[in-house]
């Protein structure tokens, strides 16, 4: 079990919902797909959840999980709309599902004339929490803390350029929270997804950004770019050097979901199926070392808990949205 809090602005809205992975008897499946699965990313290619869809794709496909292939689409445009919308269209279709990031809240909040309730949508599977740091380019000499960082960032300005993801997008709120938290005015530029925005910042043309582990890994690797701090409730494995934001006295946690959701209205048959497929994929081994590797946390969580679950991340999103000013209180 894993206890997610979120401590928005001196909000102090705290959240612990976690359950175990519990197989399905294939058994008890009155359904299985009859053609190949579209799988939505509600993101950009070579960004976290691209990457983990082709990875629970392989899985399916190498473990022989599935009668049919299932089939990446990317679909990253308006900070998710494109993907939300599609995937509402697709209502009583039982071979569409998507994948999703926390503009799965803030998007529809942010345009209600889409017409988007989430709760219509069918709950599958969350695959698991991913993390976020403060990264900048190694070949700032100057930058080796988040003091420093301020220190340059303050100097720069409104020049100082904060790449992400998207329009009140997880990086879009994680840059608000910094402007907000250490008097800066950094000028966030966003992009079609997190691999983009990593390649921006180790070709030196953003300043820094709020990269989830998986996104920058390779960079870090190659000695490219370096994380300053995260902001997850303890220090994380792969980058021990970077401190929290907590150890740094800024009280502010932040996850975002990594959830297979179906379209509306989809048949309660097939919903089971994808919960008992995506439960073998989240206990595989090749899951279990990517999440480890890429910093995931979190346990499954499936069914009413998980919708339970987005509503709650609903809440506490719509909160952050009104505090930046992004929506209306």
């Amino acid at each position: 079990m894993i206890q997610t809090k979120h401590q928005l602005y001196g909000l102090g809205i705290a959240l612990g919902l976690g359950v175990a992975a519990v197989g399905i008897p294939q058994a008890a499946f009155a359904w299985e797909p009859k053609k190949p699965v579209e799988f939505v990313v509600m993101a950009g290619k070579g960004g976290g959840a691209d990457k983990a869809v082709r990875l629970m794709q392989s899985i399916i496909a190498k473990d022989k999980l599935a009668p049919v292939p299932f089939t990446p689409v990317n679909k990253p445009g308006g900070s998710g709309a494109e993907a939300l919308v599609y995937l509402k269209g697709k209502s009583g279709d039982n071979h569409t599902i998507m994948f999703t990031l926390n503009s799965f809240y803030t998007t529809p909040l942010r345009q209600p004339k889409l017409g988007v309730d989430i709760e219509k949508f069918t709950p599958i599977m969350r695959m698991a929490e991913d993390t976020f740091c403060l990264w900048v380019n190694s070949d700032r000499k100057d930058i080796n803390s988040v003091n420093d960082f301020v220190k340059a960032a303050k100097t720069k300005g409104n020049g100082w350029i904060m790449a992400g993801t998207g329009k009140a997008s997880e990086d879009n709120l994680l840059t608000d929270f910094l402007n907000s938290a250490y008097g800066l005015n950094m000028k966030y530029v966003p992009y079609k997804g997190g691999g983009k925005v990593a390649k921006e910042l180790a070709g030196k043309n953003a300043d820094s950004t709020v990269n989830n582990p998986s996104e920058q890994l390779g960079f870090f690797e190659a000695g490219i770019t370096k994380p300053l701090a995260c902001f997850t409730p303890q220090r994380i494995d792969l980058f021990k050097d970077a401190p929290t934001f907590k150890e740094l006295g800024k009280d502010f946690v932040y996850f975002m979901q990594r959830t297979v959701v179906g379209a509306p209205g989809m048949s309660k048959e097939a919903a089971a199926y994808y919960q008992g497929l995506f439960t073998k994929v989240f206990n595989s081994d090749k899951w279990q070392s990517y999440m480890k590797k890429k910093a995931l946390q979190g346990d499954a969580l499936s069914g009413s808990k998980l919708m339970d679950y987005w509503k709650i991340e609903r809440e506490v999103h719509r909160k952050m949205l009104i505090k930046m000013g992004a929506i209306k209180g």
